[in-house]
């Protein structure tokens, strides 16, 4: 319980700050696009590249790591995306709805409370599971969605077209920017050092504040039962499956392991919201999957964490 009122506590404390500021008009709507840019593409990226700059490199070769977390998030994407394809839905949104479920917010959320969980010692997984989560997993859901919009003939173009989304994205080409100056063996110059300290310490509470406003815009869904098998495949399923493979399948280092969970426990984060609106897809689903996980993972991880923190 300690450990859920020191770290966990605050961190929710600061969506409930975000929440109440766009409740009460403190922050108006153009704040919610302002703030997530400033984290997106300055505080966030200044993070990760610092945490992968100085870093050995050795510390990120975790195969275990990755085939428990990537294997835990695809496997729950599997299942819900088959079980949407057998409802008759179609493979744009069969892939959107399966990109929720196995979409765990692992930037904006899973790294302030990592750190104020396990400290900077966690950085390594947590980044390790920000791009497997921003990277493959949504990559897959594109090119799905481009094969069903144009055919699978156009599928060299799709593919394509995913590439080039990715090199544009800042928080998957700062750690990799980070590893590769890692890998040189070099110290990170003390100007660099201080500068991305001083953008980096503001992603955190920025990130949390970003969410609160989020939450605080979106409007209802319609088919309840649709959210809520969303939110309890996000909640619970994803960090079973995960538990399973990190504890007794792919053996890792306690902190490794507890941070697969605890990331796959996650609610789910904006990118499918984000994602059904740049096809023009139907996204009152995906923001009251998002609204509701987020609520109810106030619970679901606290008492994970308790779990976790019992000896």
């Amino acid at each position: 319980m300690e450990a859920v009122i020191n770290a966990a506590l605050p961190v929710f404390a600061l969506i409930l700050a975000g929440y109440l500021a766009a409740r009460f008009e403190i922050l108006g709507p153009a704040a919610t696009d302002s703030i997530n840019r400033f984290v997106v593409y300055l505080a966030l990226p200044a993070l990760l590249f610092q945490a992968m700059a100085t870093l050995a490199v050795g510390q990120l070769a975790n195969l275990h790591f990755l085939l428990a977390f990537g294997g835990g998030m695809l496997i729950t994407f599997g299942l819900c995306f088959a079980l949407q394809r057998r409802g008759g839905q179609s493979l744009t949104d069969a892939g959107i709805e399966g990109l929720a479920a196995g979409y765990a917010n692992t930037g904006f959320l899973g790294i302030p409370l990592c750190l104020a969980l396990f400290g900077r010692e966690s950085l390594p997984p947590v980044v390790i599971a920000t791009l497997l989560t921003a990277c493959l997993l949504f990559a897959i859901v594109i090119v799905m969605i481009e094969v069903d919009r144009h055919g699978a003939g156009d599928f060299a173009p799709a593919l394509g077209k995913v590439s080039l989304t990715l090199l544009r994205n800042p928080l998957l080409v700062a750690p990799v920017l980070g590893m590769v100056f890692a890998a040189t063996g070099l110290p990170l110059p003390l100007p660099v050092d201080r500068f991305a300290t001083l953008l980096g310490n503001a992603a955190s509470p920025c990130a949390l504040v970003a969410i609160g406003l989020f939450l605080a815009q979106q409007g209802g869904g319609h088919d309840n039962r649709a959210v809520l098998r969303l939110v309890l495949m996000k909640l619970l399923l994803h960090p079973a499956i995960t538990a399973v493979l990190a504890y007794w399948i792919f053996p890792m280092p306690r902190l490794w392991a507890e941070v697969a969970v605890v990331l796959s426990a996650l609610p789910i984060g904006t990118g499918p919201f984000m994602l059904a609106k740049l096809y023009d897809r139907e996204a009152a689903l995906t923001s009251r999957a998002i609204l509701i996980s987020t609520l109810c993972s106030v619970v679901s991880v606290s008492l994970l964490i308790v779990w976790l923190a019992s000896p």
